[in-house]
C-alpha cells in the first residue's frame, strides 16, 4: 500500500530542500547509533549520509521497485555496504524486522500517510529500548514549493498527539528545520 501520494518530483530538485547531515545532527542521529531503520527511503538522499554516519547497519525499505534500484546503483557506485534495501510494503505487513532490533527509526516526509498511527508502532516495535524514532516533515504552509496537500499534511501537534498514542517520549521539542521542515524525535522508554 502506497503512502498517499504527494508527488515525488525529480530528484535534483528533491535534494535542494534538505541538508540530511543538519538534519541528523538535529535529530539526534549520530555515530553512537549501531543499527537504523528508514521508512521510505525514496532516491536515499537520508539513506545514504545515514550510513556514513552510523556504526551498524541501515534497513532501507520503498514499496517503489524505481526508487529500489535507483537506490542499489548509488550504494554500489559509492561502495556502501552497510544498507540493508528492501522493496517491502511496510505499511501493509510492517518491516518484518525483529522486536527490538535497531537503535533508530527514521521516518521523514511519511506521516501524512493514511495511518500514522500504525507507522509509528511499527517503529515503536523495531526501536530498543531507548531507542529513538525521528520525524521530519513540511511545515503546514501553502508557501511550501513541494510537500503533501494541506488537507493530509501533519502539524507539529498531531505529530506529537501520534507519538504519543505509540506509546513514545518526546526527546525533543518541535525543532525548526528552515526553510521548510520541522522536526521531532521520539523515544521509546
Amino acid at each position: 500500500m502506497k503512502i498517499r501520494d504527494s508527488g515525488m518530483p525529480e530528484e535534483t530538485y528533491w535534494e535542494t530542500f534538505f541538508n540530511p547531515q543538519y538534519i541528523f545532527s538535529q535529530l539526534q542521529l549520530d555515530n553512537k547509533i549501531n543499527d537504523a531503520a528508514e521508512f521510505g527511503s525514496g532516491y536515499g538522499t537520508f539513506t545514504i549520509p545515514a550510513a556514513k554516519i552510523i556504526k551498524g547497519n541501515l534497513h532501507a525499505f520503498d514499496i517503489e521497485p524505481e526508487m529500489i534500484s535507483i537506490l542499489k546503483e548509488k550504494l554500489s557506485k559509492e561502495k556502501i555496504s552497510n544498507v540493508k534495501v528492501h522493496q517491502a510494503d511496510f505499511v501493509k505487513e510492517g518491516t518484518k524486522l525483529r522486536d527490538e532490533s535497531v537503535d533508530y527509526a527514521i521516518l521523514f516526509n511519511i506521516l501524512h500517510a493514511e495511518n500514522p498511527v500504525s507507522l509509528l508502532k511499527e517503529a515503536y516495535r523495531i526501536l530498543k529500548h531507548n531507542g529513538k524514532a525521528g520525524i521530519i516533515h513540511w511545515i503546514y504552509s501553502d508557501a511550501t514549493p513541494r510537500g503533501p496537500s494541506l488537507d493530509i499534511r501533519p502539524k507539529p501537534e498531531q505529530c506529537i498527539e501520534w507519538l504519543k498514542q505509540s506509546g513514545f517520549k518526546l526527546g525533543s521539542e518541535v525543532i525548526q528545520l528552515p526553510p521548510y521542515h520541522y522536526g521531532i524525535v521520539g523515544v521509546k522508554r
